[in-house]
């Protein structure tokens, strides 16, 4: 792509910057894309409108052709890495003009199990679709869920695991959120490799997820139809 070297970002108009993000995202520039931000921050654009328009837009390309196959793994995350770029700019601007968020989530692989690499995933493409992300790492004990969910009141828990000695930990955390009657205030996303629907419905979450771009979808759907019922309540 050697086109890409005559390419002066400054020197295209907004449309044009915003396209050419959308490009540098899904090749994982990062430095391309702090540009990017940058220029449009001098050019008076809010951080909301750059976070909305170049950055979750980019994402959501980056996550449809995850989703059908057409970009894998090592592209998402380099992608990803380019957006967490922009982000580090864009955040304490965000907090600053408390921009509205689409919600919280918070997101470990669970006791037992060490891998981490489809959280780390689906964390970033929740951060990039505006989403507050918690991550509470690796071999995660339900008592680190719970004081997880003190603190930050989520709107979503996400349980990962790749093992399958490891899945019925997530009935563990959800049979533990039913006792202490905080099971229906969250949305329980679950995923990993071994896991399927079946096993979602039966260990009680709201739905499986069976890669990042469809954690993504899952969790907007959920989040609006909860909106829906606190609107029509």
């Amino acid at each position: 792509m050697s086109d890409d070297d005559d390419i002066i970002l400054s020197e295209l108009d907004d449309e044009e910057l915003v396209l050419q993000m959308h490009d540098d995202l899904y090749d994982g520039l990062k430095e391309e894309i702090a540009e990017a931000v940058n220029i449009l921050l001098a050019r008076a654009w809010t951080p909301y409108d750059i976070l909305t328009k170049a950055l979750v837009e980019g994402m959501r390309i980056v996550g449809i052709d995850f989703r059908d196959g057409i970009l894998f793994v090592p592209e998402v995350l380099l992608a990803a890495g380019a957006m967490k770029e922009g982000m580090g700019i864009l955040r304490p601007l965000l907090t600053e003009t408390g921009a509205p968020k689409v919600g919280t989530m918070v997101v470990g692989t669970v006791k037992g199990d060490i891998h981490d690499i489809g959280k780390n995933l689906v964390g970033m493409m929740m951060e990039g679709a505006g989403f507050d992300v918690i991550d509470l790492g690796i071999n995660t004990p339900v008592e680190d869920y719970l004081a997880a969910i003190e603190e930050h009141k989520p709107d979503i828990l996400g349980m990962s695991a790749l093992l399958t000695t490891t899945m019925p930990y997530m009935k563990v955390v959800i049979d533990t959120m039913k006792e202490m009657g905080i099971r229906d205030k969250h949305i329980v996303l679950v995923g990993g490799a071994p896991l399927n629907e079946e096993f979602g419905m039966a260990i009680g979450a709201d739905a499986y997820c069976r890669d990042a771009a469809v954690a993504v979808e899952t969790a907007k759907e959920w989040m609006a139809r909860k909106h829906n019922q606190k609107t029509s309540a």
